[in-house]
């Protein structure tokens, strides 16, 4: 029945689509379809990092700590998250990169919804984002 409700898991279904469980990518008629914001469950082994920085930032984010050590960089600052919860805010115009100093899940917020940021795929071998 499509009711215009979506349950899921945030583990299996983030495997789906590298990690994102809405955004503006989601398919018409799904639920979890929305240019107003994105939510991520970002599972990150040991070492993982963004293969390169987001440049030219037009959303706000928040990313929250769930479990492990995750450290954000940012134009002259590095911000270290470390316990459940941490969390880091950033607005237009900021750019940022970021690496899972242990292995780490985090959920990432983001708006509005914008095309445009994903690591092209060639640069994703070497680092899931």
């Amino acid at each position: 029945m499509d009711d215009g409700v979506y349950v899921g898991n945030a583990g299996r279904d983030a495997a789906l689509d590298r990690g994102w469980l809405l955004g503006h990518f989601k398919g018409d008629g799904d639920p979890r379809q929305s240019d107003a914001v994105e939510i991520k469950w970002g599972v990150h082994p040991s070492g993982d990092q963004r293969a390169q920085w987001v440049r030219g930032e037009e959303r706000t984010a928040l990313l929250v700590l769930i479990s492990g050590r995750f450290r954000v960089e940012l134009p002259g600052r590095s911000v270290l998250l470390e316990r459940q919860g941490d969390y880091v805010v950033w607005g237009h115009g900021v750019d940022h990169s970021w690496v899972a100093e242990e292995e780490s899940v985090v959920l990432t917020v983001r708006w509005p919804s914008l095309p445009g940021y994903a690591v092209p795929e060639k640069e994703q071998t070497a680092s899931r984002t």
